[in-house]
């Protein structure tokens, strides 16, 4: 049975930051590429950032500079550092895992929210 958790979601001030992190099992980690994304009420999903099996990194345009995306295949974990975090940042945030062999799997996300 295939598992992503999150964690690390909250309310945070405008200028804040918050660390994300999601653990999988269930899945040869280390094969996939992972990625954050995140869907504020009344908008799509939206990729925040991906990173692949290599480590290759890449961001929307909007969290370029402020995100940081990283991984530890040995953990089986990824994480999304958020940084100078703003008021449009609010959303759920998910974790993915995929595709590998047209195959993706989600987890069940996290709150964040960015507010004074």
């Amino acid at each position: 049975q295939v598992q992503l958790v999150e964690s690390g979601g909250g309310l945070v001030q405008p200028g804040g930051s918050l660390r994300l992190s999601c653990t999988a099992s269930g899945i040869r980690f280390s094969l996939y590429i992972m990625g954050w994304y995140r869907q504020a009420p009344g908008k799509q999903r939206e990729l925040v950032a991906g990173v692949t099996s290599g480590g290759g990194t890449n961001y929307a345009d909007s969290v370029k500079g402020r995100f940081t995306i990283s991984r530890d295949n040995a953990k089986n974990t990824v994480w999304l550092q958020m940084n100078s975090l703003k008021s449009e940042d609010t959303a759920v945030y998910f974790c993915k895992a995929g595709p590998f062999n047209s195959i993706s799997y989600w987890g069940q996300g996290t709150q964040v929210t960015v507010s004074s």
